[in-house]
């Protein structure tokens, strides 16, 4: 695992937008995986920006979504897919035919789950799959003591979770008790994780994350599983860190042929 610390959010949007620019121009056709939320928004802008200045083509990129709410109405603001529509898909100029996520409002959720699944398998793959990290240690909606092997599924969300995520609809009783998420034993299987995480409340996660035991109780320390996997904080959130300064000290030695 990789730690970068930035100074600030818009330094590391900036930074990973640059990542996800630079497989565009290798795979122009990627499969990129993308988390909702207010964290990763300077990344979509940074990188529409790119598109915008014609840095870099992203006219055959493909999209998918990590999670969506269970039970909302198609076309509902603040499902996952409107969100990754209107804030990923139009500004990077695509059409929806570029889209991948599961069907929330199917009658058959198990089988949705299952379906979106396969459909990840029959794409290629995710090739680098964006990712925040909750309060409690969550990545996507899996859960503290949610299993490190599992796959796509519907989960009930904890009252936290719900807290955080109600500033996002008029209140709290209007969001949702169920989602469908990528299992983590999904999210491993892209070839490149990229985890942002910024301010001082996220950083006592990042530390059991980054530095803690490998635990089902902290779903985001998976991420030690995997061969590349990038973490990149801002100074808040990496206030935590015992190893801060060998972070540091390694980053800034790195090659700038390696990327991130």
């Amino acid at each position: 695992m990789e730690v970068v610390i930035v100074p600030d959010a818009m330094a590391g949007g900036e930074l990973i937008a640059e990542a996800l620019a630079a497989l565009l121009r290798r795979k122009p056709d990627a499969l990129l995986g993308v988390a909702t939320g207010s964290t990763p928004l300077p990344i979509y802008q940074a990188l529409a920006a790119q598109v915008q200045a014609g840095s870099v083509d992203a006219s055959r990129a493909r999209i998918c979504q990590l999670d969506e709410y269970v039970g909302l109405p198609a076309g509902h603001p603040e499902s996952y897919r409107s969100v990754v529509l209107r804030e990923v898909v139009e500004p990077l100029g695509l059409g929806a035919d570029s889209f991948l996520g599961p069907d929330g409002a199917a009658e058959d959720v198990r089988g949705a789950c299952e379906a979106y699944d396969r459909a990840l398998h029959e794409a290629g793959g995710v090739d680098l799959q964006l990712l925040g990290i909750g309060t409690d240690g969550h990545i996507g909606f899996n859960e503290p003591c949610s299993s490190l092997a599992s796959r796509t599924r519907i989960k009930t969300l904890t009252q936290q979770t719900r807290k955080d995520n109600a500033r996002f609809f008029g209140s709290l009783d209007e969001v949702p008790h169920h989602v469908i998420t990528q299992g983590i034993g999904t999210i491993l299987e892209a070839r490149h994780l990229v985890l942002l995480a910024t301010g001082a409340g996220k950083a006592d996660a990042v530390a059991r994350a980054v530095e803690g035991p490998l635990a089902a109780l902290v779903p985001a320390s998976a991420l030690q599983l995997h061969p590349h996997a990038t973490v990149v904080v801002d100074e808040a959130a990496a206030a935590r860190l015992k190893l801060a300064d060998y972070f540091r000290a390694t980053y800034a030695a790195k090659p700038h042929w390696q990327g991130i």
